[in-house]
C-alpha cells in the first residue's frame, strides 16, 4: 500500500527558505510527483510537477523561486522554496499519480501525502 509522508514545513519570515520532501513507501512507484498547497479558505493550488525523467514545470506564482527535485533511488522527492512570501503561507500536499507500478502490475493512481503546514511571515 502507498503511503506519502511530507517533511519540512515550519515558520520562517519573508524572504526566508525551506525544503519539503516527501517519502513514497510501498513497493510503489509513480512516474508523475507534484506538489500541491491550500491556503485557508481556498481551493487547493497546483505548485509544481516532475516527472521520472526529471522534467518539472512550476505554477507561474513560484517559478524563479521554487525548485522541485527528486531521489528516484530513495522514492523521495523535494520542493525546495526560496524567497518565501507571506502569500506562500499554506498547507503543503505532495501527490504521486500517473502511471504507477506496484511489483508487476501497473494502474493509473492518485495517492496524497497528509500534508506539511509551512508559515511566512513579514
Amino acid at each position: 500500500q502507498v503511503k506519502l509522508v511530507e517533511s519540512g514545513g515550519g515558520s520562517v519570515q519573508a524572504g526566508g527558505s525551506l525544503k519539503l520532501s516527501c517519502v513514497v513507501s510501498g513497493d510503489t512507484r509513480c512516474n508523475d510527483m507534484s506538489w500541491h498547497r491550500q491556503a485557508p479558505g481556498k481551493e487547493r493550488e497546483f505548485v509544481s510537477h516532475i516527472d521520472r525523467s526529471g522534467t518539472a514545470r512550476y505554477a507561474d506564482i513560484v517559478k524563479g523561486r521554487f525548485t522541485i527535485s527528486q531521489d528516484n533511488g530513495k522514492n523521495t522527492f523535494y520542493l525546495q522554496m526560496n524567497s518565501l512570501k507571506p502569500e506562500d503561507t499554506a498547507m503543503y500536499y505532495c501527490k504521486a499519480s500517473g502511471a504507477c507500478l506496484e511489483g508487476d502490475r501497473w494502474y493509473d493512481g492518485e495517492h496524497w501525502g497528509q500534508g506539511t503546514q509551512v508559515n511566512v511571515s513579514s
